[in-house]
């Protein structure tokens, strides 16, 4: 008769793996769901503390409990998502729900239509291939000033470009437009899932009602 070789862990080791499936799922909102729409302004951080100087969150938005579904670099601007519901955050942001993300991109100079293909293709950046994106010449959109205003230099024309991202590295719409030649000037958000930053001036924020608040598979 064979020895029974089962290897049976130690209940210390499967309760800690459970703990730690426990720690690292979402959180349904405790209480009624709260969603904001923010309009964060240029070189405000996306967070509710810095250091002294500092503009953040908390000089804008009163509302306790809620956090950003993603981040904005500090010179970029536009649509900020903030929620106290853990579920909906992780679908907001997580790379396997593809959530699309619309930005508004001024660049310095004139990409061809060759130069935009390599961004729709997908270029490799030092962490790895990006993934196809959508990229539109559009008009110049009617934004708000920006305050300081960008340096534009004046031989050299500025293009604005509508990008669309199903991922979010650091600093990615940068470093797409750089690798193909043509640096970023400014940088706003336009729509994340369903919402998008119209009818919101530089530091506003409006709360979603529960009706509105389900985001497109």
């Amino acid at each position: 008769m064979k020895p029974n070789t089962t290897v049976r862990q130690p209940k210390r080791a499967n309760n800690e793996r459970r703990a730690s499936r426990k720690l690292n799922k979402p959180k349904r909102a405790r209480g009624p769901q709260k969603i904001i729409l923010f309009n964060k302004p240029f070189n405000t951080l996306t967070q509710f503390s810095g250091e002294p100087g500092d503009s953040t969150l908390a000089d804008f938005i009163p509302v306790k409990d809620v956090y950003p579904a993603g981040r904005l670099d500090k010179d970029s601007e536009g649509l900020l998502v903030l929620t106290n519901d853990g579920v909906l955050q992780a679908r907001l942001t997580q790379p396997k729900s593809k959530q699309a993300k619309v930005y508004w991109v001024q660049v310095e100079g004139a990409p061809t239509e060759a130069d935009l293909q390599a961004l729709r293709d997908g270029v490799e950046l030092k962490d790895g291939m990006t993934l196809p994106a959508g990229v539109e010449v559009i008009e110049s959109p009617q934004t708000w000033d920006r305050n300081p205003p960008i340096r534009e230099r004046k031989n050299i024309p500025t293009t604005w470009l509508a990008i669309t991202l199903k991922e979010g590295r650091n600093r990615q719409v940068r470093r797409m437009t750089a690798h193909i030649g043509f640096p970023t000037l400014r940088l706003i958000r336009y729509k994340m899932a369903q919402w998008t930053v119209d009818d919101l001036a530089p530091g506003e924020w409006r709360e979603v009602t529960l009706a509105a608040t389900t985001p497109a598979a």
